[in-house]
């Protein structure tokens, strides 16, 4: 307990002392951003805010888990689990993409960054890396970092070893390929109102460090009764989620609107980067669709009315995703972003009533 509070303050200190620090150095170079033209006219004020926020909050996360992997190390004697390591890879590979993206854009000052198909080859190759040390890296606790197949909660109800391990490495791969794009183009929609990422975010992860948590004082082997999870390392988890939230929570003292910095695409693609692993790490990839409600239906909203305006040249939303749809029909942006707080905040309680359910059932609490 000591360990998660600590990674929770220094994450806290990293974000509240390291991002109006980044606000002037941004101003400093004038690297604002670029507001896209076909969005609501009145976004085009913001034309110019500092961007690049997530590197910040990328670090608070990384500073936050490393600080207390230290205490635990000191104290313990506890190594840094292959598990974390590589949920965080995941996490810092997709922001640098975005980082990529935001530099490219503030370069070309315009609302452009890098191409769909440089973003697609590098969410590949950063995804693939993850698969493949995740299935093959062996950890301290015995169990993988990552389980061939898919699960709605610990155990697949489709297992890829159908056809050998080989096959099922690449379906692996192809399956985390597309959690990584899905996830992170999730959260990149998202973010596009005033705090609107960064508070869903904060909820999020906190669902996550309470479904990591439990996983760890009920880890197999452990000794605890009712049913026991085969995760790795799921305390390190534990700790990385609550960074998250704890690093959203400071970034969003300075991004609630009227913003004065954007996370921009290196914190919206770092943080979708951290929800897929969170979800690949504890066995909940399809947990995840619950838990994460709120980008699903941002991405669903884009999909649809592509899709839609494609097929008959009509539009079923004034504008994608949906929080422009609620801002055009009148809705004041902060009543906007308030009301999609709620909407994830009730995704997140259905889902750990769902996770804790589960459990309960599985342990015969409920039908003994």
């Amino acid at each position: 307990m000591i360990a998660l509070i600590i990674g929770m303050l220094v994450t806290l200190v990293v974000t509240l002392v390291g991002t109006p620090m980044l606000i002037r150095l941004v101003h400093r170079l004038h690297y604002g951003q670029y507001i896209r033209q076909d969005g609501p006219k009145s976004h085009q004020v913001k034309r110019g805010t500092p961007t690049l926020g997530g590197v910040v909050i990328n670090i608070a996360i990384v500073l936050g888990w490393g600080s207390s992997a230290l205490y635990r190390y000191l104290h313990m004697g506890d190594v840094p689990s292959w598990s974390a390591v590589l949920v965080l890879f995941a996490m810092l590979s997709m922001g640098l993409l975005g980082f990529i993206d935001d530099f490219a854009k503030v370069r070309k000052k315009q609302s452009e960054g890098l191409t769909v198909r440089g973003k697609f080859i590098g969410q590949f190759i950063f995804a693939t890396i993850y698969a493949v040390l995740a299935l093959i890296i062996p950890t301290k606790s015995g169990f993988p970092s990552a389980q061939a197949g898919m699960s709605f909660i610990e155990r697949p109800f489709f297992s890829f070893e159908f056809a050998g391990r080989a096959v099922a490495i690449v379906l692996f791969v192809v399956w985390v390929n597309f959690l990584m794009t899905a996830w992170t183009n999730a959260v990149n929609l998202t973010d596009g109102l005033d705090g609107l990422a960064a508070g869903s975010s904060m909820i999020a992860f906190t669902g996550y460090g309470v479904i990591a948590f439990w996983e760890s004082y009920h880890l197999r082997g452990a000794g605890h009764s009712g049913y026991a999870y085969a995760v790795s390392d799921p305390l390190d988890l534990t700790i990385i989620a609550v960074c998250a939230a704890v690093a959203c929570i400071g970034f969003l003292w300075y991004n609630t609107n009227p913003a004065t910095i954007f996370m921009g695409d290196t914190g919206s693609l770092a943080l979708g980067g951290l929800f897929a692993a969170l979800s690949i790490a504890t066995h909940t990839e399809f947990l995840a669709v619950i838990l994460g409600g709120l980008y699903v239906i941002e991405a669903m909203s884009d999909v649809i009315q592509v899709g839609y305006f494609k097929a008959t040249h009509k539009r079923v939303f004034k504008m994608a995703p949906i929080h422009h749809h609620f801002e055009l029909c009148g809705w004041q942006e902060s009543k906007v972003v308030v009301r999609f707080w709620m909407i994830e905040l009730m995704f997140v309680l259905i889902s750990l009533v769902i996770f804790y359910g589960d459990w309960a059932t599985r342990s015969g609490l409920l039908f003994g």
